[in-house]
């Protein structure tokens, strides 16, 4: 279930390794997330979130989510 603190964690969560390293999770190109989905997201809490951000992007919900971003 989506909560509060996710969408949070998603707007400020910085991706930790790989081709976009640094880079805010809901920041991530939704391709790169389709290549997770399609090779298996990472057995962590990492993978939850990419996961998750992967559903609001496709529900078209991740403009709401980058208002949450620490500047």
């Amino acid at each position: 279930m989506l909560e509060k603190e996710h969408l949070i964690q998603i707007a400020n969560t910085p991706m930790p390794f790989g081709k976009y390293k640094g880079r805010m999770l809901i920041d991530l190109p939704d391709e790169y997330l389709l290549w997770f989905a399609k090779k298996g997201f990472p057995t962590s809490a990492l993978g939850q979130l990419m996961e998750m951000t992967l559903a609001l992007k496709i529900d078209g919900l991740d403009e709401v989510v980058k208002p949450l971003k620490r500047r």
